[in-house]
């Protein structure tokens, strides 16, 4: 099958990787050309850097890649079975990607959105068939995350839930399903956990390293929720906690002061360099 990709960032760089990983023809999209051939550049060092750890031959690297294609407007997922949106969260720009796309699918081809926590449902209103078109939410770094949440809408059909599900077997995840409600299950959870980890540190309940090594081991994670926002990236985290207190109307929701003060900075997080911790040099140093 041909997958089409849209956004080369992060998120789009990594499904489009383990899309082409799979056996799939990939093509990759973003704002031009030049953006969707540095996602593919991307891609291509993070395989090299598994063939110099030797978990990748190089031929098998090479023939990863050479089934990425870069590809300059919408008009070239013609061909696509499945068509995956991963740009920014934002439902504006969500919708006029779906409104673009859509005017080249094919009659059969299904289109998906990686939202991590706009409902499906009122993103279908943009999209040319809604019985097609359905929520499948990878986690970053996708090449390494398990998990893929698929979220079925209102009009979404059974044949694209099972195909889209075979899909993302196929690459070797674990699906989960959750229901179109906003955050779905993980964000659901998580955002809560990291705005209120930015609540104790804007009232100064304790340090930045000591709220993530609190976390860390007191609740047997990976990292601490700060560090993790940073990975995330801050803005993202922003958008997400925003769309749970506007769909919920729940005040539990409202986000932490701190953080909205960070990403106007744009103290975005690792992406840039600087967030919670400050990522420039060999180790991350807190920024507060």
């Amino acid at each position: 099958m041909i997958v089409g990709v849209i956004g080369a960032g992060q998120m789009g760089a990594g499904i489009a990787q383990v899309s082409a990983g799979a056996g799939h023809d990939v093509l990759l999209s973003d704002i031009d050309l030049a953006r969707a051939e540095a996602g593919k550049a991307g891609i291509a060092k993070a395989l090299d850097r598994l063939v110099a750890k030797e978990k990748m031959t190089g031929a098998a690297a090479e023939a990863l890649l050479a089934r990425i294609t870069p590809v300059a407007d919408h008009a070239a997922f013609a061909p696509a079975g499945l068509v995956i949106e991963a740009a920014t969260e934002r439902e504006e720009v969500k919708r006029a990607i779906f409104a673009s796309v859509g005017q080249h699918l094919s009659d059969s081809a299904i289109l998906a959105s990686n939202t991590s926590s706009i409902p499906i449902t009122r993103l279908a209103q943009a999209a040319p068939h809604a019985a097609r078109f359905i929520g499948v939410h990878f986690f970053n770094p996708v090449p390494v995350m398990g998990l893929i949440e698929l979220i079925r809408g209102l009009a979404t059909s059974d044949e694209t839930l099972a195909a889209v599900e075979a899909f993302g077997r196929g690459l070797g995840k674990e699906i989960v399903h959750a229901n179109d409600a906003p955050g779905f299950i993980v964000n659901r959870v998580l955002m809560p956990m990291i705005n209120e980890a930015v609540f104790a540190l804007g009232e100064g309940v304790a340090t930045m390293q000591d709220i993530d090594t609190g976390c860390r081991l007191g609740l047997n994670h990976p990292m601490g929720p700060l560090t993790l926002a940073d990975f995330i990236g801050l803005d993202t985290c922003l958008e997400i906690i925003r769309v749970l207190h506007s769909g919920t109307g729940d005040p539990k929701f409202r986000p932490a002061p701190l953080l909205v003060q960070y990403v106007e900075a744009g103290w975005v997080g690792r992406k840039a360099g600087r967030g919670f911790y400050d990522w420039t040099g060999e180790a991350p140093v807190p920024t507060r």
